[in-house]
């Protein structure tokens, strides 16, 4: 039987051989069969051709609702002799995940963004309608992205994959804002975790991440009260140690509670809110106003009552400073220092509050066009 196969496996083997045969493969590497003759044995050389895929920058920051472009490109080393068309992945592990996902790996959280190749495009969930390569130059598969939301914010990978080659970096797409705390109604420590999240989210924000309340701890921010962070966990932030705020044997920094019972424990909240794109501003009026009337003056004025979130993100990044207190949505009466002075605010800028006064109050009123 051995003899009867043999020569069939010769013919076989030269077809393998004649210079027409299949002699270049693409797998992701370049490999060519170099043939020295019929003769000779075939011998496999691989040429190796590797993707470099880069970003300029390792974290981008965007306002809410505005368009944010996420960098990255790549190139092949050596420059192949034909145009590729590399299949490009983008993925996203979101900033805000849920208390399960918190537990699990990173390559489980991610979920698609985009996926290219060539003209030929896929986008997920959300995104649809929001994104797209930019493309400007050869190898630029930069991420755009429109109207930002503050869910969007995360760890944003790109991956350009070419049969074995598989190559990535990350971005993280941070919203420019500020943190700021948030005490109900009701009074200190009023709200479970649920509370606290629809409290931010109602005051034009989110539940702060610890990233984002350490960034501010960084900045000066200074607060006795404990509050909800995104992650479950209660925490407050110290820059001068004291008595009556935790003791003064303490070191500074972020004190942490741990995590808590998200429906039994009550605390504050500390919310975080990203950049406008309108405008706040005092109503201007001669006679002061009770919050029925002052939610009816913004919206003659073609405007809507302030949120708080809205306010501190004029006070903190557009320097807004006005001395008189006004009514906000949420019922509360605030006014924005930026310049302290001692006939205003005393000597600490800042978002002063006069907390949720009786609504038949008079004061002015903070709008928001």
């Amino acid at each position: 039987m051995t003899d009867l196969l043999r020569p069939l496996l010769a013919a076989g083997l030269y077809l393998l051989l004649l210079p027409g045969g299949h002699g270049l493969h693409n797998n992701g590497f370049f490999y060519r069969i170099l043939r020295p003759g019929l003769l000779s044995r075939a011998t496999n050389t691989f040429e190796f051709i590797h993707i470099h895929v880069e970003a300029p920058q390792t974290s981008v920051w965007a306002m809410s609702g505005s368009n944010v472009t996420i960098p990255c490109s790549y190139h092949y080393d050596p420059k192949p002799a034909s145009e590729r068309e590399p299949k490009v992945k983008w993925s996203w592990i979101p900033t805000h995940s849920s208390k399960a996902e918190s537990f699990t790996l990173d390559a489980a959280r991610e979920k698609k963004v985009i996926v290219a190749i060539g003209d030929r495009q896929r986008v997920f969930g959300d995104f649809k309608g929001r994104v797209h390569l930019r493309r400007s130059t050869p190898g630029d598969v930069s991420l755009i992205l429109t109207d930002m939301h503050y869910n969007d914010t995360g760890r944003y990978r790109c991956e350009v994959i070419d049969g074995l080659e598989d190559q990535s970096v990350t971005v993280e797409l941070e919203l420019q804002g500020v943190v700021f705390p948030y005490m109900s109604k009701e009074g200190r420590y009023s709200f479970n975790f649920n509370g606290a999240k629809m409290a931010c989210e109602d005051q034009g924000g989110s539940l702060a991440t610890f990233e984002q309340l350490y960034a501010e701890w960084e900045q000066g921010l200074d607060w006795c009260n404990a509050g909800w962070l995104a992650d479950g966990t209660v925490r407050y932030p110290i820059r001068r140690p004291r008595e009556n705020c935790g003791g003064d044997d303490l070191t500074d920094g972020l004190r942490s509670y741990g995590q808590r019972d998200r429906l039994l424990d009550t605390y504050d909240a500390f919310c975080f809110t990203g950049n406008i794109t309108g405008s706040v501003y005092l109503y201007q009026n001669s006679f002061k106003l009770d919050y029925t009337e002052a939610v009816q003056a913004c919206v003659s004025d073609g405007s809507q009552i302030a949120k708080v979130g809205q306010l501190y993100v004029a006070w903190k990044l557009k320097k807004f400073h006005q001395c008189q207190a006004g009514w906000l949505h949420d019922q509360s009466v605030r006014y924005p220092v930026s310049k302290a002075a001692t006939n205003c605010g005393g000597l600490r800028s800042g978002v002063h509050s006069f907390g949720f006064p009786p609504l038949n109050k008079k004061f002015g009123v903070y709008c928001y066009r």
